[in-house]
């Protein structure tokens, strides 16, 4: 089993791979974008998430009550990477899809019913309509904001084709969902970023978490969302699991990358060290 944290530090995502009975560790490398899945908590009343929330159905006898988001912010020219598991004919429209500067843990719920107009008609939303003829069961499509805040998508090789300009890049995007009308599930294959010589990608999601090892990494995360930036510290010395405060905590390893307010619940809940996975048994304190 294998539980990701990531943070991001300017344009570059920093992935600690914390695991447990582990067959296969992955090493991260500047070629990738951080882990990706659908938002845990933020998802429409009919949506119901599995396979490492990477799977989202939508309850059938509804056209709406289908909106999901990326769980991390995502990068200009980041692909969004899609494949339709289902699709019904029963109902008019297909998938939209968009980009908001709204974090999912900032939401209440539940969710609205609609991204268009719901969301949409407040600010830092934008969304559009998929052609219902990219949406086809089996159908693969991507889509992702460009420099100039321009939505574009794309299917099975098809043209790209242009749904929507004017989308604010001077804060953090997170991709929106709505599963909406013929489209009754997906499932998020990933993303990726293609520059001039090399092609940079969202890293494995996890899989077949069970629902404690759930809890405790979204009970973490959300006290982690919860500290101050302390902006008087350099890059090298934050915590490598919140990224926001200073390192003190030296581990039997000799790795220095936890803060105090992350330290006690990592030996209490994961037990490793988050860069070399070595036991932790007596962390030291700098200073002591």
């Amino acid at each position: 089993m294998q539980i990701w944290l990531a943070h991001q530090d300017s344009q570059f995502w920093f992935c600690s791979l914390v695991a447990v009975e582990s067959e296969t560790p992955h090493r991260c490398n500047l070629l990738c974008l951080g882990p990706l899945t659908f938002h845990s908590h933020a998802v429409g009343d009919k949506v119901r998430l599995s396979q490492g929330c990477r799977l989202a159905v939508r309850r059938e006898g509804t056209f709406r009550n289908g909106v999901v988001f990326s769980s991390r912010p995502v990068t200009i020219h980041e692909r969004i990477r899609l494949r339709v598991e289902k699709a019904m004919f029963s109902w008019h429209g297909a998938l939209r899809v968009g980009f908001t500067n709204v974090p999912p843990t900032a939401r209440s719920l539940p969710l609205p019913c609609l991204a268009i107009p719901n969301l949409t008609n407040n600010p830092g939303h934008w969304a559009a309509a998929v052609p219902e003829s990219y949406c086809r069961t089996g159908s693969k499509l991507e889509f992702w904001v460009s420099s100039g805040g321009s939505i574009y998508v794309q299917s099975n090789n098809c043209p790209k084709h242009k749904l929507l300009t004017g989308v604010d890049l001077s804060q953090p995007l997170w991709a929106m969902i709505d599963i909406y009308g013929q489209t009754c599930s997906i499932f998020l294959l990933g993303s990726e970023k293609k520059g001039l010589v090399s092609t940079r990608r969202s890293c494995p999601a996890p899989e077949h978490l069970t629902s404690p090892d759930i809890n405790n990494l979204n009970n973490l995360i959300s006290d982690l969302s919860n500290i101050c930036l302390d902006k008087n510290i350099s890059a090298d010395e934050y915590c490598v699991v919140c990224m926001e405060r200073k390192a003190g905590i030296t581990l039997p390893c000799g790795h220095r990358c936890l803060c105090d307010h992350c330290s006690p619940r990592v030996v209490q809940e994961i037990g490793t060290c988050p860069l070399c996975r070595h036991e932790i048994r007596a962390p030291s304190v700098e200073g002591r």
